[in-house]
């Protein structure tokens, strides 16, 4: 026992090591605003708030409870600093016991526990996700040790095994919500095995007993659930549209048949009953006529086999059908690391499937293609982290605004720059540093470039790109990874200047550059629009022009000027009805440049253009 251990925490630290100085990457930063704010309220980390897609929101509706945050939180504390070599060693801790538990569990089920156990570690997502500091590799740690002390407690009948086992899975609850599908899972394997043991059947409750803890502690001291708090942004933020979870369900499926090399699984296809080799051929048929390129068919078609073929294999199968059915019905977006608890029955299962020459093969040419996808993955985030120390220092005293999300973010502001919120009025000299990749915001100010860098890293593979066809880690792509050299990003490290235009018509292509929010190509704007006009050199009357259609509900226009200083009411007229209208203000004294704020008061949609419409702006500005 002690030699296989020391075997494993040597592999756990041999797949670790090259990355201890992974840059801060993803949702690595959200987490660390948790630590951050567990400083100065430790019961709390996650009261606070942070810019998510411009907008400012409350950490109580993020995805995962605050296991996560307590755990760097605890680093910060102990370390002092946030400091990427010391971080990942001690998250290191997780891939290791992961890992035993991955052989404790494997040498009940197959001749082949250690093949299994490298195949568990040789998954992408488990050597690409575990070198970050997100809670995946936290919460997989503790839903393998749940899974495997309950499996022994079992079997022995040990209370000892089953009390570990509840605290393992109050830690995975605390860790991911979707800690809740051990419920149905462990129950399969307690009604196979010892049905009668009534403490085996509370014992599988500790997922959901403390979750539902935790949220009524959270809105004892905090006044809000924070269950409630994520559905309402799921809502806002439009994540659970059928369409939005018809993808995600493909993007899984794509994820779950290549876990496990496709060597093995395509081995284990040919060996398997011919009605389920029918079905694997008959998915790939129709997924190749939906999308031709082969690593999306393939996987697609592997994925449906997997799950025909779990049906027969006893308790490893049920755990695969049902987690993965739980996973349609709850994730937004097909991301990979979402099935990291799926590896280990699809390890176990498929390391005896097949002979021992190609389970051999297949487990090392997945590792090779694991430590490729980590290693591309290190160069893209350390760009980030050399080009802010790069920028920062170039912009000396000047503000610098940062428009993009993940860790992109973290570096920059670690040095003083800002996030992006929506609707930020920019000033002349201010720099702005833009992610392509990062969900940059539109921005309505003109920027002349001072610098550009491009990240694409030699290997010919991605996880996340421009061209966004990996569903890797977004929601937007099909494919497992992208065999590409295409651009994972473009950086943009500009300055704000002058606005040019004194009047702008919103259909012209020289107005983009000074719309700033609300208002559209078309001309037809939202409850409130800004653009960034040029003042003349003596003061001029302001007009606005525009249309009111028929089915448009708008009554009452407003619009403000603002200096960056003050906001000024100068119009407000009155709409009678459809029809076009024009409204002015008398000449301004105003600074360089203007900020002209719309405002109107109701608005309204029309199937399927989904915008909240208010009125068309037909041209604004001074003349």
């Amino acid at each position: 026992m002690v030699k296989r251990f020391l075997l494993i925490a040597a592999l756990g630290l041999a797949l670790r090591a090259p990355f201890l100085h992974q840059a801060i990457q993803g949702d690595d930063l959200y987490y660390l605003y948790g630590a951050e704010h567990a400083q100065i309220d430790p019961l709390h980390p996650t009261h606070t708030r942070y810019l998510f897609l411009g907008d400012w929101v409350d950490m109580r509706g993020q995805s995962h409870p605050p296991l996560n945050s307590w755990i760097l939180g605890a680093l910060l504390a102990l370390i002092g600093d946030v400091r990427e070599a010391p971080f990942h060693l001690a998250y290191a801790i997780f891939s290791i016991a992961a890992a035993f538990s991955m052989w404790s569990l494997a040498r009940r089920f197959t001749a082949r526990p250690m093949l299994a156990t490298l195949l568990f570690c040789a998954t992408p997502a488990f050597i690409v996700n575990g070198n970050s500091l997100e809670s995946d590799l936290p919460f997989l740690a503790f839903w393998m040790s749940a899974v495997a002390l309950f499996v022994h407690g079992v079997e022995r009948e040990s209370h000892g095994a089953l009390a570990a086992s509840t605290a393992a899975a109050g830690l995975a609850a605390l860790a991911a919500y979707q800690a809740v599908f051990l419920t149905p899972i462990l129950s399969v394997f307690l009604w196979q095995k010892r049905r009668h043991w009534i403490a085996g059947w509370v014992a599988i409750f500790a997922a959901p007993a403390v979750l539902a803890a935790w949220q009524i502690w959270e809105r004892y001291t905090g006044g809000a659930l924070p269950a409630s708090m994520l559905a309402g942004y799921l809502r806002a933020y439009d994540f659970e549209s059928l369409n939005r979870k018809a993808h995600a369900a493909a993007a899984l499926m794509v994820h779950l048949g290549w876990m496990v090399s496709p060597l093995i699984v395509i081995a284990a296809i040919a060996r398997s009953a011919r009605w389920q080799w029918l079905i694997a051929a008959a998915a790939a048929l129709g997924a190749a006529i939906y999308n031709a390129n082969p690593l999306f068919w393939v996987c697609f078609a592997s994925g449906v086999w997997l799950l025909a073929w779990s049906l027969s294999r006893g308790f490893l199968g049920l755990w695969i059908i049902i987690f993965f059915t739980c996973a349609v019905a709850v994730f937004f977006t097909g991301s990979a690391r979402y099935l990291l608890p799926l590896a280990a029955p699809l390890a176990i299962l498929l390391a005896s499937a097949v002979p021992m020459p190609i389970a051999a093969a297949g487990a090392v040419l997945q590792l090779s293609l694991s430590l490729a996808l980590a290693i591309v993955n290190y160069q893209h985030w350390g760009v980030y982290r050399g080009l802010a120390s790069q920028w920062l220092q170039n912009a000396a005293s000047r503000r610098i605004w940062i428009n993009g999300d993940w860790g992109f973010r973290w570096y920059l502001e670690s040095g003083g720059a800002l996030p992006l919120p929506k609707n930020q009025e920019i000033q002349a000299g201010e720099v702005v540093v833009t992610s392509e990749l990062g969900n940059p915001l539109r921005l309505g100010v003109p920027l002349s470039p001072l610098a550009q860098a491009e990240i694409a890293p030699r290997l010919p593979l991605r996880l996340i790109s421009l061209d966004g066809r990996s569903a890797y880690s977004s929601g937007s792509g099909l494919l497992p990874f992208e065999i590409s050299t295409a651009p994972i990003d473009r950086i943009r490290y500009a300055i704000a200047i002058q606005p040019q235009l004194s009047y702008i018509d919103p259909k012209s292509a020289a107005a983009a550059g000074q719309i700033v929010s609300g208002l559209w190509p078309d001309g037809w704007m939202e409850g409130e629009a800004k653009v960034l006009l040029h003042s003349p050199p003596h003061p001029e009357p302001l007009e606005v022009s525009f249309y009111v259609p028929d089915n448009a509900p708008a009554r009452v226009l407003r619009v403000f000027v603002s200096n960056g200083t003050n906001n000024q009411p100068v119009i407000e007229r009155k709409i009678p009805g459809p029809g076009v209208y024009a409204a002015s203000a008398p000449g301004l004294v105003t600074s360089p440049s203007v900020t002209v704020t719309l405002a109107v008061d109701k608005t309204f949609s029309v199937s399927p253009d989904a915008r909240k419409l208010g009125i068309v702006i037909q041209g604004v500005g001074f003349r």
